[in-house]
């Protein structure tokens, strides 16, 4: 399936009528008036829209192939998008797919007459690409690019690129001020994470620094783009630090590496290294002049075999070293954007990926509303979207994204604004199925940050069980609308929930309907296997259909103190047949029961926490056995109070 057509303009089709009518193309969906370039702020002079032939001789998409010192920034406040660029020039994977058939759309100065004034750009937007058709007229003034530009006066892909993305954006203006994450996003559909590196303070915590070095390694190992900066105040904007670096600008990350030390021979055999990290500044020049800066004494220690392949040179061109504890103490923000291989057909880590699109929206009946603001109000937070997933290993590494909509276009009246968004990830039961209503013993493994921020991320290490997500605004009623992306080694069946309690049918009649629902925690038995070194597990058992229903919580290897933390949902036909939860030691040949307890699930007994003594089963079931299991047990007549 080819990428959706923005404005319905088919670029080759666009081309091929203005061959035949010998025309150079105009585009009428982005006019060469005011509106294309701002909704406030006019540009400093009188801006001449000029065709690339107008402002230099022999133009071209590149010039000597595409690379990370092709760009310079220009009057926008915009060097968040340039820094993307850089980081897409890097990378031919992801360039060759946001510039398509680019040989084709070259120009080719033998034949000229095939030359239409008309160019295409695909970008990722909101889980789909999108190509975006623009033409050849680009501002300038006094004869010369005010925006993004190549340094090389006749190559024009950075100039046609941001006039594509302005368009995605509805002005030029909508790009200034912006985040580098987001557009690295826009051109690859990676999964950006945002890491606060003055809150985290990595270089003063050795131990955290290196796993960060590593992380990053791998990220940029795997074709992954990061970037960073140093937060500023108004008026601090672009200010540049005694130490060389900018504040308020955003850099490109250009190379994650361990250095080797030393010279020769030895060096080889040594093998000490320092994690060098290496960044370029949009602007082009102004570069980090401390530890590592081009002509320090520090890169003496580096062989000069070493300082070849690193490529190092002592030129004002933006781009420069540092060590990694100085730029974990100097920037304070990263955008972090990750690759994710969901292809079966590599030899790297392939996850599997789930992705949803979702929105807050008002109801007044409250069973109907999804925006329900953060945790902070509880009374509606869980009248938000819920999606429920699975982690089936026995520990996993789980991969979250919530992203909202681009706001951008929406500057030019005024609301551009992001929302602020996060979301709330909970241990539910097992056996769960429809919408939670209250949380009663459901676990809150973790809450993001709520930030006004197009995505916010999670990484968790998650064991066995069954979890939900609950994406929010941070205030209730806030509307809008999301994309949930949600990564696991193996499927995790994740899934909207949208039923509140079983359904009734035809044959409910017949069969019966749940009167009552009750919800189970089991924390866990003591004294049950003395000094026995064994395996447990347990078996919840509610008796809700002619059948019955049964959980069952993992094995707990080598303890006589198992720690359970499994729950249970039942929605109970019969409320009189009471729920048992029974204790098990797991053999290899055959489980042998260690007890049970017998629940009678009224929505009169306790709903505090109870340590219960096991009992037998069948006829002996009023006879004591060792050990006791400590449960909590809450029933209502309600079906959608839990």
């Amino acid at each position: 399936m080819g990428p959706f057509l923005r404005n319905n303009q088919h670029y080759s089709e666009l081309k091929r009528k203005c061959l035949e009518d010998k025309e150079l193309f105009e585009d009428p969906e982005f006019p060469v008036t005011n509106t294309s370039l701002f909704y406030r702020k006019p540009p400093p002079g009188m801006v001449e829209w000029k065709r690339p032939r107008e402002i230099s001789d022999g133009p071209h998409l590149f010039v000597e192939g595409i690379s990370s010192h092709d760009l310079n920034q220009g009057l926008l406040g915009n060097c968040w998008f340039v820094a993307a660029c850089s980081c897409l020039a890097l990378k031919p994977d992801l360039w060759q797919k946001v510039i398509p058939d680019w040989k084709e759309q070259e120009w080719d100065s033998k034949h000229l007459e095939n030359y239409a004034g008309i160019f295409h750009f695909q970008f990722w937007v909101f889980g789909e690409w999108v190509d975006v058709v623009v033409d050849d007229r680009l501002p300038s003034i006094n004869g010369e690019l005010i925006y993004c530009h190549s340094k090389v006066k006749n190559e024009f892909w950075s100039a046609l690129l941001e006039k594509a993305y302005a368009k995605l954006s509805g002005c030029y203006e909508s790009l200034d001020g912006g985040n580098t994450g987001d557009a690295v996003v826009d051109f690859s559909g990676a999964v950006a994470e945002a890491i606060n590196l003055e809150a985290e303070a990595f270089h003063k915590d050795q131990g955290r620094m290196d796993k960060l070095f590593e992380d990053l390694f791998k990220v940029y190992d795997r074709d992954g783009i990061i970037s960073c900066s140093i937060k500023a105040s108004p008026s601090e904007i672009e200010a540049r630090m005694a130490c060389g670096l900018v504040k308020g600008h955003a850099y490109s990350v250009t190379s994650v590496k361990k250095v080797r030390l030393g010279h020769g021979l030895i060096a080889y055999f040594q093998n000490e290294t320092i994690p060098l990290i290496r960044m370029r500044n949009p602007w082009g020049k102004i570069e980090w002049n401390g530890a590592w800066s081009d002509s320090s004494a520090e890169w003496k220690k580096v062989g000069s075999m070493e300082r070849n392949k690193l490529g190092i040179t002592v030129e004002d061109d933006g781009e420069f070293w540092m060590e990694f504890r100085d730029w974990c103490k100097y920037f304070t923000d990263a955008d972090v954007c990750r690759l994710i291989n969901t292809s079966l057909l590599t030899i790297d880590k392939t996850w599997n990926e789930v992705m949803i699109l979702g929105s807050w929206t008002k109801n007044a009946e409250p069973l109907r509303n999804r925006c329900g603001g953060c945790m902070n109000h509880k009374h509606t937070f869980l009248q938000n979207p819920q999606y429920l997933f699975e982690v089936t290993k026995e520990v996993d590494e789980v991969l979250i994204s919530l992203q909202q909509r681009d706001m951008k276009i929406h500057r030019r009246i005024g609301q551009g604004e992001n929302l602020t968004i996060g979301f709330a990830v909970f241990k539910v039961e097992l056996n769960r199925k429809y919408r939670m209503h209250d949380i009663i013993t459901q676990h809150n493994v973790q809450t993001t940050t709520y930030i006004n921020a197009r995505t916010v991320f999670m990484r968790a290490m998650l064991p066995k069980g069954r979890y939900m997500i609950i994406p929010s605004t941070f205030k209730p009623e806030t509307l809008g609308e999301f994309m949930l992306r949600v990564y696991t080694n193996v499927d995790s069946g994740c899934r909207e929930l949208t039923e509140h309690q079983p359904r009734m049918t035809c044959w409910s009649k017949l069969t019966g309907y749940p009167v009552a629902v009750s919800q189970i925690y089991v924390h866990g038995a003591e004294g049950t296997l003395h000094n026995l070194k064994s395996k447990l597990s347990h078996t919840l058992q509610g008796n809700i259909s002619k059948n019955g229903s049964s959980v069952r919580s993992t094995v707990k290897a080598d303890t006589v103190k198992p720690v359970f933390d499994t729950r249970a949902i039942f929605y109970r036909k019969k409320p009189t047949k009471p729920i048992t939860v029974e204790v098990w030691n797991s053999n290899a040949v055959k489980d042998q029961f260690l007890g049970q307890v017998v629940l009678t699930g009224s929505v009169k007994d306790s709903t505090n926490p109870q340590r219960l003594q096991l009992r037998k089963s069948g006829r002996a079931m009023a006879d004591e056995m060792p050990g006791s299991i400590t449960l909590r047990i809450v029933t209502s007549t309600e079906l959608t109070d839990m």
